[in-house]
């Protein structure tokens, strides 16, 4: 068996409480406790530090981690990491805990999903959370946006995880947590994986990332996002079903593995291109792919502001191997996908479409060009398109 690359500081966490006698007590004594609503990124945020994904994190942070990853990009202890994982609460909530004691954890329907070990509350200041980790204090930001809606009081402490949120059923087949992608992997044989982030649709510039990447490793881990995303983001729904269809149609079934990852989008652009690397070291990637304006939203970032971000970070301390990817694009004359490093040819001959563009065409109820996108992919935003969206 070969040996698999290690998690962000060593050792998978694992938070979850396990069925038989444990859970029930658990569940029985959370019904006792004060209790905090959850909504659908601190829920996503739950279960995936309770899974590992966030390791070597073992629950929400407290103070000094919280302004050592704000400010510094870094956890308390030293290990690299730059997105603050936090529940925030209204000052009166707060006002009603307590440090030291537990609490309980509920989802939409009121009913309980986990626990709080609340060690700490504190303050803190929204502005600067903004600029540090967003670059930007403008509401128009989806991620500042959510930041500035949050209540104003911090909750640091370690969770256990009862139960798990509920996925769409086609996604539950997907739904691997870090240690099954890892068995996976080992079970296969893969010494290097190379993961993929997205929360689009694969195009052909997608593909040729993944098809290049996957030339030089054993497999290629495609990592959709499902949690939540902006609002006119497409369905995660719509989205699995192109990864199905491209994964069926044009690559090797026993050298992909596609999984869904359930976390929420941040926006975060540079320092969420990194946490996104970080996460899928978790999950057992060796290497990952970093393409244009990774993580970005409306021009708030450097179209390679992700690669600088990365160049600041040893080797070590990553311990996972970014692979770069600049623009790519269909060039007619070439006759293939590429990109300025390997095409000569103007930008008259080299076909793109933004997702603005890609929307109006499928409101139109034309198909997507087939330089863009395979037919299968673009029969399905058809399909989706004429149902209404």
């Amino acid at each position: 068996m070969s040996e698999l690359i290690k998690p962000h500081g060593g050792q998978l966490v694992d938070r979850v409480v396990t069925t038989g006698e444990e859970w029930e007590e658990t569940v029985a004594r959370a019904r006792e406790l004060k209790k905090i609503a959850l909504n659908a990124r601190t829920l996503s945020d739950l279960e995936l530090l309770a899974v590992g994904a966030f390791s070597p994190l073992e629950g929400f942070m407290g103070k000094k981690d919280y302004e050592g990853v704000v400010y510094g990009m870094r956890l308390s202890s030293g290990p690299l990491w730059t997105l603050p994982i936090t529940l925030a609460v209204s000052k009166e909530e707060a006002g009603e805990l307590q440090e030291g004691e537990d609490v309980a954890l509920l989802d939409s329907t009121g009913e309980p999903v986990g626990l709080l070990f609340l060690e700490e509350k504190f303050g803190y200041d929204k502005k600067e959370e903004a600029w540090n980790v967003y670059k930007t204090d403008e509401d128009r930001h989806p991620g500042v946006e959510y930041l500035y809606r949050r209540g104003d009081t911090l909750l640091g402490g370690k969770v256990k995880l009862m139960r798990r949120e509920p996925l769409l059923p086609r996604f539950e087949t997907y739904r691997l947590d870090p240690k099954e992608t890892r068995e996976v992997f080992q079970r296969r044989g893969w010494r290097t994986v190379v993961g993929f982030q997205t929360r689009n649709p694969i195009h052909r510039s997608h593909e040729y990332l993944q098809k290049c990447a996957l030339e030089l490793m054993d497999g290629l881990l495609i990592h959709p996002l499902v949690g939540k995303t902006k609002l006119d983001d497409i369905p995660s729904e719509v989205r699995l079903r192109c990864y199905e269809v491209l994964v069926e149609h044009y690559f090797p079934k026993e050298r992909v593995l596609l999984s869904v990852f359930p976390g929420a989008m941040r926006y975060a652009g540079p320092r969420e291109a990194v946490f996104h690397a970080l996460v899928r070291k978790n999950y057992g990637c060796t290497h990952f792919i970093v393409g244009r304006d990774a993580a970005g939203v409306g021009g708030y970032y450097g179209p390679y502001d992700a690669w600088d971000l990365f160049g600041r970070f040893g080797r070590e301390e990553l311990d996972i191997t970014p692979l770069f990817f600049s623009e790519t694009f269909y060039c007619r004359r070439c006759d293939a996908v590429a990109s300025t490093k390997t095409c000569p040819h103007n930008g008259d001959d080299h076909v793109t479409l933004s997702g603005t563009r890609v929307r109006e065409l499928l409101g139109q109820g034309e198909a997507l060009p087939e330089e863009f996108t395979r037919p299968e992919v673009s029969e399905v935003l058809g399909e989706w398109s004429r149902n209404g969206q």
